[in-house]
């Protein structure tokens, strides 16, 4: 009877537990149902519903916006070139960000706060006013340099760094200091070390940033327009066939696209991930 009674008693706990995390979990599904699954559903439906010039709403499914897109070449080399910017930005973010997080990771946790706390300030101000800010530095310095590829992707860069240098710090900081300790007794210096531990334990952050950082700089509105003289890219091809031109269809077909090309870079850059469950002193 007493196992009986605790066996009772036990799966009682565990369905108030399970009953609390749904409750727990209703805000958070709400949010995802509202502004994610609504939104991703309606463009969806857009982008294969014909359009009405009469204004009357009428269910007719085409493939016509898709083709349209498929089919101008112009409109397929603005994306590819978007995804190229967006790339060499991602690789510039990388290369500073990520010593830039090892540095601060490795401080007292009050210099760290402080550092952290400077990256992120410029993420207080609008993107517009940055942006901005960065086109009268062009014009004062180097102004043949705006409407250049080098000034979209430095624009980019800028703006975006921050992206890359939060979620790798995030990773860092909770990596056990005795590690460093271990990789030492085992021979390696510090050069090995970091190549063969730290990045290998950091890999979850270093993808995290990447993609924070290319999949807002592939679809960004204010850098080309800003830094680039108004020069189109697929960001300001679909707020110019939406806004512009009321072409809801039409840019919810570049959209879906777009994103389930990028969608594709995403997986292949989980694949990178070999390193996840691998014991690190395997690899010293």
């Amino acid at each position: 009877m007493q196992k009986s009674q605790l066996w009772i008693k036990k799966t009682q706990k565990k369905t108030l537990k399970l009953q609390a995390e749904h409750i727990l979990g209703i805000p958070y599904y709400a949010v995802l149902i509202i502004l994610i699954i609504i939104p991703i559903m309606m463009m969806v439906l857009y982008s294969i519903q014909a359009e009405q010039p009469t204004g009357v709403f009428v269910i007719r499914f085409t493939l016509e916006h898709y083709q349209i897109f498929l089919s101008e070449t112009q409109f397929i080399t603005l994306g590819l070139q978007s995804l190229y910017l967006a790339g060499y930005a991602t690789l510039i973010t990388l290369v500073i960000g990520y010593p830039l997080a090892y540095l601060i990771s490795r401080q007292n946790q009050r210099t760290q706060l402080l550092l952290i706390l400077l990256i992120t300030a410029p993420m207080w101000v609008n993107i517009l006013l940055r942006t901005r800010a960065l086109q009268q530095v062009f014009e004062m310095i180097a102004p043949n340099l705006l409407g250049s590829d080098l000034a979209i992707i430095l624009g980019m860069s800028y703006i975006y760094l921050p992206f890359m240098v939060l979620p790798i710090y995030a990773v860092l900081s909770k990596i056990d200091p005795n590690y460093f300790e271990s990789a030492a007794d085992l021979g390696a210096n510090k050069f090995q070390t970091i190549l063969r531990v730290i990045i290998p334990l950091s890999l979850s952050g270093i993808l995290s940033g990447i993609m924070m950082v290319f999949l807002p700089a592939a679809t960004t509105l204010v850098i080309p327009k800003y830094l680039a003289n108004n020069r189109y890219l697929i960001g300001n091809l679909i707020e110019n066939a939406m806004i512009q031109q009321g072409r809801f269809g039409y840019g919810s077909a570049i959209a879906i696209v777009l994103s389930l090309v990028i969608m594709g870079f995403v997986y292949l850059i989980r694949k990178v991930d070999r390193y996840q469950g691998v014991n690190v002193d395997e690899n010293l």
